[in-house]
Parts: C-alpha cells; structure tokens; sequence
C-alpha cells in the first residue's frame, strides 16, 4: 500500500474536487439539449429491454417478503403484532431474516402493567 503525504493527498483531493466541479458544469450545459434527451431515453429503454426479466424474477422473488411485510404493518397497526407472531411464524422469521424488524428484548417486555397490545379487547 502507497503512503501519501499530506501535500500529496490535499492535491489529489482538490483534483477531484475541481473534475467534479467540471463534469458537473458540463453536464448542466447539455442536460436541456435534444441531442442529449434522445441519446439518454435511447440508452435508458436498451437497459430496460435488456433487464426486463431480471427484474420480473426479482419480483417474484421478493414476493413472499412484501406479502409479509404488508401483513405485518397490517397487525402492528392494531397494536397485536403478539397476534401476527402467532398465526405467521415463517413470515416473522422471514421479517427477522432480513433484517426488516429486530425482535425485542424479551427481558425488556416484562412489566407490572399489562401493555396494550396485551389487553383484552373492549366489547
């Protein structure tokens, strides 16, 4: 691995600074232009047609976790999210997998009062 100096790396920093800067300004004097549009729309529907079954299979695939996800935001808006880990054990392990929730510290949910997702409904 190379060491730089400091005078070494404050000039390779403003190097980039002052590219980006550039790249930037040119950008923005040909954004507007026809030319660019086209060129830009062309190469934005290749990439789609392209990619198209690519994203279809990651659809499928990610599926079964917004089917979860919908479920759970469905009980936690009730406040029985206890319910939701009962009746769909695979799906709350699925949530837990991929890290869309963290399971509370069961230590923590022990408490002299009852909570309100632990509450009986009124009638």
């Amino acid at each position: 691995m190379e060491h730089y100096s400091e005078e070494q790396i404050k000039s390779i920093l403003e190097s980039y600074q002052k590219k980006r800067i550039r790249e930037k300004k040119y950008y923005n004097s040909i954004k507007d232009t026809e030319e660019f549009k086209q060129k830009n729309r062309k190469m934005a529907k290749d990439w789609y047609v392209k990619n198209s079954d690519l994203r279809k299979q990651q659809y499928v695939q990610n599926n079964e976790l917004q089917r979860a996800k919908v479920s759970y935001h469905y009980y936690n808006k009730l406040n029985r999210v206890e319910d939701f880990k009962k009746k769909s054990p695979d799906k709350y392990q699925l949530l837990l997998d991929n890290h869309y929730i963290s399971e509370a510290n069961p230590d923590s949910s022990i408490t002299n009062s009852p909570s309100s997702s632990d509450a009986e409904p009124s009638q």
